[in-house]
Protein backbone atom coordinates (compact mmCIF):
# COMPACT_ATOMS: atom_id res chain seq x y z
CA UNK A 1 0.00 0.00 0.00
CA UNK A 2 2.88 2.38 0.75
CA UNK A 3 4.30 1.89 -2.76
CA UNK A 4 0.94 2.79 -4.29
CA UNK A 5 0.77 6.02 -2.29
CA UNK A 6 4.32 6.91 -3.35
CA UNK A 7 3.39 6.29 -6.99
CA UNK A 8 0.20 8.32 -6.65
CA UNK A 9 2.16 11.23 -5.12
CA UNK A 10 4.74 11.02 -7.92
CA UNK A 11 1.97 10.97 -10.53
CA UNK A 12 0.33 13.99 -8.97
CA UNK A 13 3.65 15.86 -8.93
CA UNK A 14 4.21 15.01 -12.60
CA UNK A 15 0.66 16.06 -13.45
CA UNK A 16 1.12 19.41 -11.71
CA UNK A 17 4.33 20.07 -13.65
CA UNK A 18 2.63 19.19 -16.94
CA UNK A 19 -0.44 21.28 -16.19
CA UNK A 20 1.82 24.21 -15.43
CA UNK A 21 3.24 23.76 -18.93
CA UNK A 22 -0.26 23.25 -20.43
CA UNK A 23 0.80 19.92 -21.93
CA UNK A 24 -1.60 17.50 -20.37
CA UNK A 25 -4.98 16.62 -19.05
CA UNK A 26 -5.45 14.08 -16.32
CA UNK A 27 -8.29 11.81 -15.55
CA UNK A 28 -9.32 9.75 -12.59
CA UNK A 29 -11.35 6.64 -12.17
CA UNK A 30 -11.84 4.65 -8.98
CA UNK A 31 -9.07 2.35 -10.21
CA UNK A 32 -6.37 4.57 -11.67
CA UNK A 33 -4.74 7.96 -11.79
CA UNK A 34 -2.90 8.54 -15.02
CA UNK A 35 -1.25 11.31 -16.94
CA UNK A 36 -2.11 11.54 -20.63
CA UNK A 37 -0.35 14.08 -22.84
CA UNK A 38 -2.49 15.67 -25.53
CA UNK A 39 0.26 15.90 -28.16
CA UNK A 40 0.97 12.15 -28.26
CA UNK A 41 -0.71 9.17 -29.90
CA UNK A 42 -1.40 5.96 -28.00
CA UNK A 43 -1.73 2.23 -28.65
CA UNK A 44 -4.33 0.16 -26.82
CA UNK A 45 -1.40 -1.90 -25.53
CA UNK A 46 -0.27 1.22 -23.56
CA UNK A 47 2.62 2.54 -25.64
CA UNK A 48 2.87 6.19 -26.69
CA UNK A 49 4.23 7.75 -29.88
CA UNK A 50 5.64 11.23 -30.35
CA UNK A 51 6.15 12.32 -33.95
CA UNK A 52 9.38 14.11 -34.85
CA UNK A 53 9.31 14.59 -38.61
CA UNK A 54 9.83 11.20 -40.29
CA UNK A 55 10.66 9.63 -36.95
CA UNK A 56 8.67 8.52 -33.93
CA UNK A 57 9.80 8.26 -30.33
CA UNK A 58 8.15 5.37 -28.47
CA UNK A 59 7.75 4.54 -24.80
CA UNK A 60 5.25 3.08 -22.38
CA UNK A 61 2.47 5.22 -20.93
CA UNK A 62 2.23 6.63 -17.45
CA UNK A 63 -0.65 4.21 -16.83
CA UNK A 64 1.47 1.21 -17.91
CA UNK A 65 4.43 2.10 -15.70
CA UNK A 66 2.04 2.62 -12.80
CA UNK A 67 0.50 -0.79 -13.29
CA UNK A 68 3.92 -2.43 -13.50
CA UNK A 69 5.34 -0.77 -10.40
CA UNK A 70 9.06 -0.20 -9.91
CA UNK A 71 10.80 -1.02 -13.20
CA UNK A 72 14.01 -3.00 -12.63
CA UNK A 73 14.98 -4.01 -16.20
CA UNK A 74 14.27 -2.91 -19.77
CA UNK A 75 15.15 -5.26 -22.63
CA UNK A 76 16.11 -2.82 -25.37
CA UNK A 77 15.76 -3.73 -29.05
CA UNK A 78 18.70 -3.59 -31.47
CA UNK A 79 19.32 -0.49 -33.55
CA UNK A 80 18.78 -1.35 -37.23
CA UNK A 81 16.03 -3.87 -36.50
CA UNK A 82 12.83 -3.59 -38.53
CA UNK A 83 9.66 -3.63 -36.45
CA UNK A 84 6.08 -4.04 -37.56
CA UNK A 85 3.06 -2.47 -35.96
CA UNK A 86 1.84 -4.71 -33.13
CA UNK A 87 5.09 -6.69 -32.91
CA UNK A 88 6.79 -7.17 -29.54
CA UNK A 89 10.14 -5.38 -29.53
CA UNK A 90 11.19 -5.84 -25.91
CA UNK A 91 10.24 -6.51 -22.33
CA UNK A 92 9.87 -4.24 -19.31
CA UNK A 93 10.35 -6.03 -15.99
CA UNK A 94 9.28 -4.71 -12.63
CA UNK A 95 9.22 -5.94 -9.07
CA UNK A 96 5.66 -7.17 -9.79
CA UNK A 97 5.72 -8.50 -13.35
CA UNK A 98 7.32 -8.66 -16.77
CA UNK A 99 5.47 -7.27 -19.75
CA UNK A 100 6.09 -7.34 -23.49
CA UNK A 101 6.25 -3.95 -25.18
CA UNK A 102 4.68 -3.68 -28.64
CA UNK A 103 5.60 -1.37 -31.46
CA UNK A 104 2.72 0.98 -32.23
CA UNK A 105 4.19 1.71 -35.68
CA UNK A 106 6.30 0.02 -38.36
CA UNK A 107 9.80 1.05 -39.35
CA UNK A 108 13.50 0.81 -38.61
CA UNK A 109 14.79 1.33 -35.09
CA UNK A 110 17.37 4.11 -35.38
CA UNK A 111 18.06 4.74 -31.67
CA UNK A 112 17.40 3.25 -28.25
CA UNK A 113 17.58 4.87 -24.84
CA UNK A 114 20.76 3.22 -23.61
CA UNK A 115 20.41 5.03 -20.25
CA UNK A 116 17.65 2.53 -19.41
CA UNK A 117 20.23 -0.27 -19.23
CA UNK A 118 21.82 1.38 -16.18
CA UNK A 119 18.75 3.21 -14.87
CA UNK A 120 15.54 1.35 -15.77
CA UNK A 121 13.65 3.37 -13.14
CA UNK A 122 13.71 6.29 -15.61
CA UNK A 123 10.60 4.64 -17.07
CA UNK A 124 8.84 5.32 -13.76
CA UNK A 125 10.41 8.71 -13.16
CA UNK A 126 9.58 10.18 -16.57
CA UNK A 127 7.76 7.82 -18.93
CA UNK A 128 7.17 10.61 -21.48
CA UNK A 129 10.63 12.12 -21.50
CA UNK A 130 13.73 10.48 -19.99
CA UNK A 131 12.00 7.06 -19.95
CA UNK A 132 11.52 6.77 -23.73
CA UNK A 133 12.55 3.40 -25.17
CA UNK A 134 13.21 3.66 -28.91
CA UNK A 135 13.18 5.96 -31.91
CA UNK A 136 11.84 4.59 -35.22
CA UNK A 137 12.16 5.86 -38.80
CA UNK A 138 8.57 5.58 -40.00
CA UNK A 139 7.81 3.13 -42.77
CA UNK A 140 4.19 4.24 -43.23
CA UNK A 141 3.17 7.55 -41.71
CA UNK A 142 -0.50 6.66 -42.25
CA UNK A 143 -0.25 4.10 -39.41
CA UNK A 144 -0.29 7.01 -36.97
CA UNK A 145 -3.93 7.63 -37.90
CA UNK A 146 -4.92 4.25 -36.45
CA UNK A 147 -3.57 5.15 -33.00
CA UNK A 148 -5.66 6.67 -30.23
CA UNK A 149 -5.63 10.37 -29.42
CA UNK A 150 -5.51 11.45 -25.77
CA UNK A 151 -9.30 11.42 -25.25
CA UNK A 152 -9.76 7.96 -26.78
CA UNK A 153 -6.82 6.58 -24.79
CA UNK A 154 -8.35 7.92 -21.56
CA UNK A 155 -11.63 6.18 -22.43
CA UNK A 156 -9.74 2.96 -23.18
CA UNK A 157 -8.00 3.00 -19.79
CA UNK A 158 -11.23 3.78 -17.95
CA UNK A 159 -13.11 0.99 -19.74
CA UNK A 160 -10.37 -1.57 -19.16
CA UNK A 161 -10.31 -0.71 -15.42
CA UNK A 162 -13.85 -1.99 -14.96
Amino acid sequence: MALRSVLVRAAEDFRRRCVAQSLTRTFRSPFTTAVVLDDLKYAESHEWVKLEGDYAVVGITHHAQGELGDVVFVDLPEVGRQVSKGESFGVVESVKAASDVYSPISGEIVAVNSELAESPALVNKGPFDEGWIMKVKLKDREEIQSLLDAEKYKQHVEESAH
